[in-house]
C-alpha cells in the first residue's frame, strides 16, 4: 500500500491555500508519499488549484449542518467539531486502503486531534503563522495557570513570553483575550494538544526567527513538560494568491495597477493593503488619504468600504466589493483628482504578490498578517506595521522590536486611530529616511537573502522538511 499523508485544514481560505502549498512541497521533495487533503463540509468553494499529484476529498454535509452553520457566532473550531464524526469515517476508510503515516492539521481544525488519537494516527500541526505566534500558543497553558484574570482585564500589564519582546496583555491574540468565552477554551485545548502532538510544522525559516525558534526548541515555551519537535519548513509563499495574501481566484490576469507600476520609478511607490478583512472607519480613511497627500510620495492604496457600509450592503443582499460603491464618498473631496499623477486607489483588491514583487514598489503599509509579512520579506520590501486583529499585534512586536523589518505607527484609542501626520511621517521615513528607515530597508534585504537560502537545496527549510519526512517513513 502507498505511504500516505493526510492534510486537514480548517475551512479558512488562507489556511486551506497554505496547507495546499505544504502538500505540494511534500510531493515535490518527497514523492514517495501520496498526499490527500480533506476539506470541511464548509469548504466546498475552497480556492485551491487543480493538481494531479494531490487528492482532494470533501467531507459530506448533513441535515443537522444547516442550523449550526446559520448561527452568527460559529467559529472555525465549531465547524471542525461538527465535522468530527465524518472525519473519523474518512480517516478510517483511508487507513483501510492505504498506509496512512500521518495526519497534519492546523490549530482551528483541532477537533481532529482526539479523532486521530482514537484511530492511532500520528498527528502533526501545521502552524500557518510564524514562530512568534507559535511561542504565544505554546506558552498559553502556562500563562493560564498563573492568573485567574482575562488578558483583556490586565490592560497594559506586560505579558512575558520566552523569546519574544514584552507584550501588553491587551495585545494578545483576539481569541485569547476573554477567558470567559468558549473561543478561549478552544484555543487552550488546541495549545495543549499541540504540545502533545508528534510535531509542529511552522511556516517560517530559522534565519527569519532565529532567537524565537531556538527558545521554543530549548523548551522555554513549555516549561512544565517536553516540547514537541519543531520543523521550520517555510516560508511558503502561495504560488496562486489573491490580492490580500489569502489565495488565488479568477482575477489572476494582469491587473491594471501593474501597468501603472510599470510607469513609476524604481522603488518609488508605497503600497497600502490590509488583508481580506481589513476595514477602517470613514474618518480613518479620510485621515489616511490626507497623510498620503501630505507625504508627497507615490502610492498604490487598496481601499475597502467602512464596516458600516459593508454591513448595510450585506443586509441588502448586495456585494460591497463588486465596484458598485464609489470610493470618492469615503475620501476627502478632490483627493483622487489632486493625487492622480502620483497615486492609484483600488477598490478592495490588488494582486498583492505581483505588486510586492514589482521593481517600482519600495515600501508596504501592512496589517501584519503572516502571509503578507512573508510575501514582503520574500520580495525584499520594508514595512510600516499597522496591526488590526487576530495575532497581528504580536507579529508587530516581532517585526518592529525583534527583527527591525518594519517601522511602527503611533496608534490611539481602542480602535487604534492613526493620524495623517503620523502616517505621512512614517511612510516618508520608510521610503527616504537615513535613520530608522535605512535600517529597516537594510534588514529586509538581508532577511530576503536568508529566506532564499533557507528554501534552496540544502537550506535549513529543506533540511527540516527532510527531518519530518524521515519520521513519517519510520511510521
Amino acid at each position: 500500500m502507498r505511504e500516505t499523508i493526510v492534510l486537514y485544514p480548517s475551512p479558512l481560505r488562507g489556511h486551506i491555500v497554505s496547507m495546499f502549498e505544504l502538500g505540494q512541497l511534500i510531493r515535490k521533495r518527497h514523492p514517495r508519499f501520496s498526499i490527500i487533503i480533506i476539506l470541511s463540509s464548509a469548504s466546498s468553494a475552497a480556492p485551491i488549484a487543480d493538481s494531479s499529484s494531490i487528492t482532494v476529498l470533501h467531507l459530506p454535509s448533513s441535515a443537522a449542518d444547516a442550523p449550526a452553520a446559520a448561527e452568527p457566532d460559529q467559529t472555525p473550531f465549531d465547524l471542525a467539531r461538527r465535522d468530527a464524526s465524518n472525519l473519523r469515517l474518512a480517516l478510517a476508510a483511508i487507513a483501510a486502503a492505504a498506509d496512512l503515516r500521518a495526519l497534519i492539521i492546523d490549530g482551528f481544525s483541532d477537533a481532529a486531534f482526539p479523532v486521530a488519537a482514537a484511530l492511532g494516527i500520528p498527528t502533526y500541526y501545521y502552524f500557518t503563522s510564524g514562530a512568534v505566534a507559535l511561542a504565544v500558543f505554546l506558552h498559553l497553558p502556562t500563562l493560564h495557570g498563573r492568573t485567574s484574570k482575562s488578558f483583556k482585564d490586565l490592560g497594559d500589564e506586560t505579558v512575558n513570553i520566552p523569546g519574544l519582546p514584552p507584550i501588553k496583555a491587551s495585545d494578545m491574540p483576539g481569541g485569547m483575550l476573554d477567558r470567559g468565552w468558549r473561543f478561549y477554551d478552544y484555543f487552550l485545548d488546541a495549545c495543549r494538544n499541540m504540545i502533545s502532538s508528534s510535531g509542529i510544522i511552522v511556516n517560517t525559516c530559522d534565519s527569519l526567527e532565529t532567537q524565537i525558534i531556538s527558545a521554543i526548541r530549548e523548551g522555554s515555551s513549555v516549561p512544565d513538560g517536553p516540547t514537541p519537535p519543531i520543523f521550520a519548513v517555510g516560508p511558503l509563499v502561495e504560488s496562486k494568491v489573491d490580492g490580500n495574501g489569502d489565495g488565488g481566484d479568477e482575477r489572476e490576469r494582469r491587473h491594471e495597477c501593474l501597468s501603472w507600476l510599470d510607469s513609476q520609478p524604481s522603488r518609488s511607490v508605497v503600497f497600502l493593503c490590509f488583508g481580506s478583512q481589513g476595514r477602517f472607519s470613514a474618518m480613518q480613511l479620510k485621515e489616511m488619504a490626507s497623510g498620503l497627500e501630505r507625504s508627497g510620495l507615490r502610492f498604490l492604496w487598496v481601499v475597502r468600504p467602512p464596516p458600516q457600509e459593508a454591513s448595510a450592503k450585506s443586509t441588502s443582499g448586495s456585494n460591497d466589493d463588486d465596484g458598485s460603491t464609489s470610493l470618492e464618498k469615503f475620501l476627502p473631496e478632490g483627493f483622487l483628482e489632486r493625487t492622480r499623477e502620483r497615486g492609484m486607489v483600488l477598490k478592495s483588491w490588488a494582486p498583492q504578490m505581483q505588486v510586492l514583487s514589482h521593481g517600482s514598489v519600495g515600501g508596504f503599509v501592512t496589517h501584519c498578517g503572516w502571509n503578507s509579512i512573508i510575501e514582503a520579506v520574500h520580495a525584499g520590501v520594508p514595512m510600516v506595521a499597522w496591526p488590526l486583529y487576530a495575532e497581528q499585534k504580536v507579529n508587530r512586536a516581532f517585526l518592529v522590536e525583534k527583527a527591525a523589518l518594519a517601522l511602527p505607527l503611533s496608534m490611539s484609542g481602542e480602535d487604534g486611530f492613526v493620524s495623517a501626520d503620523e502616517l505621512a511621517k512614517q511612510v516618508t521615513e520608510l521610503m527616504t529616511g537615513s535613520g530608522e528607515g535605512k535600517v529597516v530597508r537594510e534588514r529586509v534585504s538581508a532577511a530576503r537573502d536568508g529566506v532564499v537560502e533557507a528554501l534552496s537545496d540544502g537550506g535549513s527549510s529543506q533540511v527540516s522538511l527532510a527531518a519530518v519526512a524521515e519520521l513519517w517513513k519510520r511510521g
